[in-house]
């Protein structure tokens, strides 16, 4: 299968963007721009290789002290939006 990719603007964290990249339904690579280094470079390791949807489900609602979102939840939109990407492609 071939790679996709998106860069996502993240709203409401510490870092400003996302990239990923993916081969089918696995995460290849992860980057962020901004935010806390050390964990979001552990973030990037441990997502790698997983599934998109296994990612998402463990991802998405986390918050970040009284904040209503968080990279790891800005990470899982980025994750539904490349799926809706992909999606729509597939129906040209």
């Amino acid at each position: 299968m071939a790679l996709k990719s998106i860069q996502y603007k993240t709203q409401g964290t510490c870092s400003a963007l996302i990239n990923v990249v993916a081969d089918g339904d696995v995460i290849y690579d992860v980057e962020f721009l901004g935010g806390c280094s050390g964990n979001l470079s552990g973030i990037r390791e441990l997502v790698k290789g997983m599934k998109i949807d296994d990612v998402i489900k463990k991802l998405k609602g986390i918050k970040c002290g009284s904040k209503q979102t968080s990279c790891p939840d800005q990470l899982a939109m980025c994750l539904l939006e490349l799926k809706n990407k992909t999606a729509q492609e597939t129906l040209k």
